[in-house]
């Protein structure tokens, strides 16, 4: 594996290749390798991105906060099959502040939008530039950011990005957590309290193969099982358009955000009309996250 931190750099050496790119900000987990390992089986090199994202971060002190070891991840990007690790510096990114940024109306402004300002807008900014920087043919994002992932769907189409968008089901620890970067701030004693979101939301996809398809049910069978969380929000959205639905009569997921001590979380299952769901896919064992 090389690493690189340049655009010219990275285009160098995937020119004339079709490029499967997986966006990442590092501090990489099981849900990192198994994108990783699903760009690898595309057939072309695997480029990694790792980058912090300034723009994303709608509070300073997260930004500070967010774990990084670049020895570390290289080290399991390589056994992971990646063939380029572009670690680019925030002035490669962004030599002087940017005048020019995306936004994707409409899809990216309730949920993480309403209470996340300006993270989409920061989301689809640096996906666009890796997008006209790098030049891939595929991208693999998870679905645990189901909502990231239709913006990101959907600043491709409007854009004319070449890029073919793929997502991935969500990795899950043995009981069911999803698993996040974010997970080494949990402390021991609320565990069990952030389980409550991964519970609530397999509960609802028990209802859905039973034939419920009335979104507020299913939103208030996941309320049931968070106890003492505070909810930011739980919805039942259309996959691609991340908008509230009332009746499940589409693609649709079902998302709960919800701060459990001083960590805040976000969870989702994707739901079908057919009574079929993607809940994810659990470990066998212990992640390779540990509480820092």
């Amino acid at each position: 594996m090389k690493i690189v931190k340049t655009f010219t750099a990275v285009r160098s050496e995937v020119a004339g290749a079709s490029a499967a790119l997986v966006p990442t900000m590092g501090f990489l987990h099981e849900g990192h390798v198994s994108l990783l390992e699903l760009a690898g089986g595309l057939g072309g090199p695997v480029v990694m991105s790792l980058f912090v994202n300034p723009l994303q971060f709608d509070r300073p002190v997260d930004l500070e906060r967010y774990p990084r070891d670049l020895d570390r991840d290289a080290g399991i990007a390589a056994a992971a099959g990646v063939d380029l690790l572009f670690a680019p510096t925030v002035e490669e990114m962004y030599p002087s502040p940017p005048r020019t940024r995306v936004r994707v109306d409409s899809v990216s402004e309730g949920m993480e939008g309403e209470h996340r300002p300006g993270h989409f807008e920061g989301v689809a900014t640096v996906v666009a530039k890796l997008f006209a920087g790098i030049q891939p043919e595929a991208a693999v994002f998870g679905r645990k950011d189901a909502q990231q992932l239709a913006v990101v769907r959907r600043l491709t189409a409007d854009l004319s990005f070449p890029v073919e968008i793929i997502g991935a089901p969500t990795v899950r620890a043995p009981d069911g957590l999803a698993v996040s970067s974010r997970n080494v701030f949990i402390a021991e004693d609320d565990r069990a309290a952030a389980l409550g979101l991964s519970s609530g939301l397999f509960a609802a996809a028990e209802a859905v193969a039973a034939g419920e398809r009335n979104g507020a049910r299913l939103e208030s069978l996941v309320r049931d099982r968070l106890g003492d969380v505070r909810v930011e929000y739980v919805s039942l959205a259309d996959a691609f358009e991340a908008e509230p639905v009332e009746t499940l009569e589409r693609e649709a997921f079902l998302a709960v955000a919800a701060r459990v001590g001083d960590v805040r979380l976000i969870d989702n299952i994707v739901v079908w009309p057919d009574g079929s769901s993607d809940t994810g896919v659990r470990l066998e064992r212990p992640s390779i996250l540990r509480r820092m």
